[in-house]
């Protein structure tokens, strides 16, 4: 892996202090940090990064604002949100945003390259904390009535064949897996998710699971439709 990566974070003690471990990271190389969000889309445009590490609460323009700016505006650069606690309400307006990854504060180098690798891989870069606390809150959402995707009108004009796909990218299926799984090749079940995504208005994989609780077409852990 070589990334290109931007930090952004008001505070400098953490700011530098995230700097200097991404130093020490193979792979990985820093071409600018940032003290607000407005910084952190100058530096985007001028550097034009693989990843930006972003904070969400920041001044001028906070983390959420600079997430939506930048992938509208330079959508080849992710941002993985950096947060102090998982339970941060602003995780999901930056979720909506655009982020595809999520670590708190105090993650680890391991931690951090394995997000920056998973959201320049295409997948979602959760923290195990993040995953949690995102599981919480679509569970706790109010249960949605009536039969599995395959026995109810589906969405947003999917067909059964892009709910199908969307019901294992929600039980955590790979495209390889998802391909061998369905017996098609993982060209095909590319083009289904792009379709889906597309469809339903979803931008990465993780927007996709919470797609697919919302509206019904997979069951969360634990959970059973009524």
């Amino acid at each position: 892996m070589s990334a290109r990566v931007v930090v952004a974070d008001d505070q400098s003690v953490v700011r530098e202090g995230i700097v200097m471990l991404l130093g020490l990271l193979p792979g990985i190389e820093v071409v600018g940090s940032a003290r607000d969000g407005e910084e952190a889309v100058a530096l985007v445009a001028e550097q034009a990064p693989d990843v930006v590490l972003m904070d969400l609460r920041m001044p001028r323009c906070d983390g959420v604002e600079a997430t939506r700016r930048i992938r509208k505006e330079y959508p080849n650069t992710q941002v993985v949100v950096l947060t102090t606690f998982a339970d941060d309400d602003s995780l999901f307006p930056a979720l909506q945003a655009g982020a595809r990854g999520y670590l708190t504060k105090d993650a680890g180098g391991d931690e951090i390259v394995r997000a920056i690798q998973a959201v320049l891989s295409g997948e979602a870069g959760l923290s195990p904390a993040v995953q949690r606390r995102l599981l919480e809150r679509v569970t706790t959402a109010p249960a949605p009535s009536g039969p599995p995707a395959a026995e109810q009108q589906l969405p947003d004009g999917l067909t059964p064949r892009e709910a199908e796909v969307l019901v294992l990218i929600a039980e955590g299926l790979s495209n390889p897996e998802i391909a061998r799984k369905l017996h098609i090749s993982q060209a095909t079940v590319k083009s289904h998710i792009n379709n889906l995504f597309a469809k339903s208005g979803v931008r990465d994989r993780a927007q996709a699971v919470r797609y697919a609780y919302v509206r019904g077409l997979a069951r969360p852990p634990g959970t059973s439709f009524t």
